[in-house]
């Protein structure tokens, strides 16, 4: 029998990306699409790409029965999700999109967003969603908090770096390039084609960028000692992708084999051979990773490329991984597509 899913904040990207791969999902049902801005609407009249899908109409969150939805897809706005999933009805499974339940602090999550959490019992029952990396933990729980897509992406390139002492954790410098998406739907003046086009913005520089406070916790975590990167992000001219950079202290053989012992049996992170390096159009729409590792000129340098789609790895293909996994389904179920290439 299928598992019934509810999406919601379905009118979003990353609530369209999860619809899009839930249509060659062969065991989950989508019951319940929310859109409280759109809600009433066919989501044929929102995202015209997903007119073939027999999908029912956005609805307002507190209109949808969760009596039989067996899996929950929280895409809202960041701080909006706390109250929506404190709200649900009990012994719903869980995976939420937003940035709400990434820190296992209170003071953590108060100092990168500003407010305090307004449900500390969940934010300490929530499961990181790395997948890779914490997929026991996954199986048995019942929230996941998908993480940030640029710490994503960053991190699968330094975790194993870390954890194997092969690179100086003093010196760690992340040059981080992120397209449009990764900032959402909602209109907004710097991302006005006229402002994007033909333009590389550096934003949230000088430490502030939010996704910091996963690095600080889940790096630190790893290293068994505080760990702080630098990290200078940039806005790019394009729908989807990131591409992290990773400037770092160490032998790059040694670099490269720690990466490839790894993910030797890992699907959807591909380690490329010594010297090769990867694009963004590499994985576009889809659920991989792909990393790179090159040897400097300088003795004892090595730069670390890591790329993923913001929008599948990164987020909703993320989601659907963990999902599968609390579910007691195959993990990679739904997610074999190939890139998009051009």
């Amino acid at each position: 029998m299928p598992h019934n899913i509810a999406i919601l904040g379905a009118s979003g990207y990353t609530g369209a990306e999860l619809v899009r791969l839930i249509a060659t999902h062969p065991s989950f049902e989508i019951k319940a699409l929310s859109g409280d801005r759109k809600a009433g609407q066919p989501m044929a009249s929102v995202y015209p790409h997903l007119r073939h899908m027999n999908l029912p109409d956005l609805c307002r969150i507190e209109d949808i029965d969760f009596s039989d939805i067996d899996m929950v897809f929280c895409a809202l706005p960041h701080a909006t999700s706390q109250a929506v999933i404190k709200a649900l009805p009990d012994g719903k499974k869980v995976v939420d999109l937003s940035a709400d339940f990434r820190l296992q602090d209170e003071a953590a999550y108060e100092t990168w967003y500003g407010k305090p959490h307004s449900a500390p019992d969940l934010q300490k029952k929530a499961v990181y969603g790395l997948t890779e990396f914490y997929r026991s933990e996954i199986a048995g729980a019942s929230l996941v908090a998908g993480t940030g897509c640029n710490a994503a992406t960053g991190q699968f390139a330094l975790r194993p770096l870390v954890g194997a002492g092969v690179i100086d954790l003093d010196d760690i410098i992340m040059d981080l390039k992120a397209a449009a998406s990764g900032a959402g739907r909602s209109a907004k003046e710097h991302l006005l084609i006229s402002e994007l086009y033909e333009n590389v913005k550096p934003y949230s520089m000088g430490g502030k960028h939010r996704h910091l406070g996963e690095f600080d916790q889940e790096l630190s975590k790893v290293a068994g000692r505080p760990v702080t990167v630098q990290l200078s992000p940039h806005l790019l001219p394009a729908s989807r992708g990131i591409v992290v950079t990773s400037y770092l202290k160490g032998e790059a053989e040694a670099v490269h084999a720690a990466l490839q012992d790894a993910y030797v049996d890992e699907v959807f992170i591909q380690v490329l051979p010594m010297g090769e390096v990867p694009q963004m159009k590499d994985v576009r729409a889809s659920n991989f990773c792909h990393i790179g590792v090159v040897g400097d000129r300088i003795p004892g340098r090595v730069t670390v490329v890591a790329v993923l789609d913001n929008l599948t790895k990164g987020s909703a293909g993320q989601a659907i991984q963990n999902a599968n996994l609390m579910l007691g389904l195959e993990e990679t179920t739904g997610l074999m597509a190939a890139p998009v290439y051009p």
